[in-house]
């Protein structure tokens, strides 16, 4: 299982996107990150909102409490989940 930090306001994780997939999923895990698929392609912002949006809907909780906390123009992204402890982060991301 990749490294889930807790920071003051949740839980922190690194994600390395892949966009222009042929579906949203989680493919694996590379190194320290998770690998993510995405059908959005990374032009205007559109991956990154797929990423929020993917997040928010498999962690089940607001798309205001999942933020990215670094790398917008990157495929590496640390994805903070706010209101969930990394405890709780570990539980929901390992559940299918």
């Amino acid at each position: 299982m990749i490294p889930i930090r807790e920071c003051e306001s949740g839980g922190v994780f690194a994600v390395k996107v892949q966009p222009r997939a042929k579906k949203n999923a989680i493919t694996g895990e590379l190194g320290e990150a998770l690998k993510l698929s995405l059908m959005a392609p990374p032009v205007e912002g559109r991956a990154n909102e797929a990423c929020i949006e993917f997040f928010a809907n498999l962690l089940k909780v607001p798309r205001s409490s999942v933020t990215i906390a670094s790398g917008q123009t990157s495929r590496r992204k640390v994805i903070r989940v706010a209101g969930l402890t990394a405890e709780e982060l570990r539980k929901r991301l390992s559940t299918p």
